[in-house]
């Protein structure tokens, strides 16, 4: 499923217009990645949590040249799904 098919999804069961529904989604999706971009995790209760996790420093290859690197500690964004968002997908998927 798209992010258009989405917005008509929402504007059909709704009645709101498109342009309106778009403008919410997009600024939804801003907000969260501007939360998760100062580090701070983002709870939706019964759907999910989107939150930060840190990858500690390790060493890599590159096999091509046969040498190894560094590479430093980072942040990357993750989606953890609530439990009743997993049973509800376990129990309507067959």
């Amino acid at each position: 499923m798209t992010k258009a098919e989405i917005v008509a999804q929402i504007a059909q069961k709704t009645g709101i217009e498109k342009v309106a529904i778009q403008a919410t989604v997009e600024e939804f999706l801003n907000v969260v990645k501007d939360a998760l971009a100062e580090g701070e995790n983002v709870y939706l209760r019964g759907f999910g949590s989107f939150i930060i996790k840190k990858r500690a420093e390790k060493t890599g290859r590159n096999i091509s040249k046969n040498t190894t690197i560094i590479i430093p500690a980072h942040n990357i964004p993750s989606f953890k799904p609530a439990k009743t968002f997993v049973n509800d997908v376990k129990k309507s998927v067959k």
